[in-house]
Parts: structure tokens; C-alpha cells; sequence
């Protein structure tokens, strides 16, 4: 294994997850709501009342979030090996986990390992080890 020196960023990286740890941290103190995207997206789909302004405000500001910082720094140049129809595959087996998981990996691995909930460490145990068996598959098995 090596790693790509020219891309490890630590510090960039540390920053970005205190900057997501407090984002997460804020919305359930000041929200009682969890930072689940899957979840949030999803209550957008079975509205309750006064619901629905900060799950719009919470997307709109992930969809801004990046455009800004483009606007300010050069954005990293990105390189999918995949073509579309693996890519689709690989959005509905996602789905399809996040469903049977009961939340995504930021509700279950920022939020949910933070509030030492057993249901979430074990759903993030469960997977990283599967994201760790696909990529060796992918590319020691099937190359």
C-alpha cells in the first residue's frame, strides 16, 4: 500500500470534519434533529408541518457550500473510472443500504458513533468492512 503524498491534506481534513462535527453538533442542540441526509431528504417526501424550511435550508446550503468555495480556491480535479451505468448501480445499492440500515453514513457515523448509540456503531462497522471487501474486490479480484 503507498500512500499519494501530493494529495494527503491532514489539516484541510481535520478542519472539514470539526467544521462538520459542529455543524452536526448545532443542529441537535439548537434543533433536536439529527444530520442524517438520507433522513432529511426523506422528510421532505412526508412533510409534517414547520418541517420543512430547514431541511430545504440544510440542502440548498450543501449544494451552495462547494459552489462558493470554487468561486474562492481552485477546485480539485476529479476522476471517475466508472461508466454511467455503474455509477447508477452503485447510487441504488447505496439506497437500497441506507434504507435497510436505517440511516446513512453521516447519520449513522457522524452523528450516531458521537452519541455512542450501539444500532450506529454497528451499522458503521458494518459499512466500512463492506466498503473495505468492495474496493479489495474490485481491484484485486476483479482488477
Amino acid at each position: 500500500m503507498s500512500i499519494d503524498f501530493a494529495s494527503f491534506t491532514p489539516l484541510s481534513a481535520a478542519i472539514g470534519g470539526v467544521m462538520i462535527g459542529i455543524a452536526a453538533a448545532l443542529l441537535v442542540l439548537l434543533n433536536g434533529r439529527i444530520a442524517g441526509i438520507s433522513g432529511i431528504v426523506g422528510g421532505l417526501f412526508r412533510p409534517a408541518a414547520g418541517d420543512v424550511a430547514w431541511r430545504l435550508a440544510f440542502i440548498v446550503g450543501l449544494i451552495l457550500a462547494p459552489v462558493l468555495a470554487a468561486a474562492f480556491a481552485q477546485p480539485p480535479t476529479v476522476t471517475i473510472d466508472a461508466d454511467y451505468p455503474v455509477l447508477a448501480l452503485a447510487g441504488l445499492l447505496v439506497g437500497i443500504g441506507t434504507r435497510y440500515g436505517g440511516g446513512c453514513t453521516s447519520g449513522h457515523g457522524v452523528c450516531g458513533v458521537s452519541r455512542v448509540s450501539p444500532r450506529s456503531i454497528v451499522a458503521t462497522l458494518v459499512f466500512m468492512a463492506a466498503g473495505f471487501a468492495t474496493v479489495f474486490v474490485a481491484r484485486h479480484v476483479v482488477g
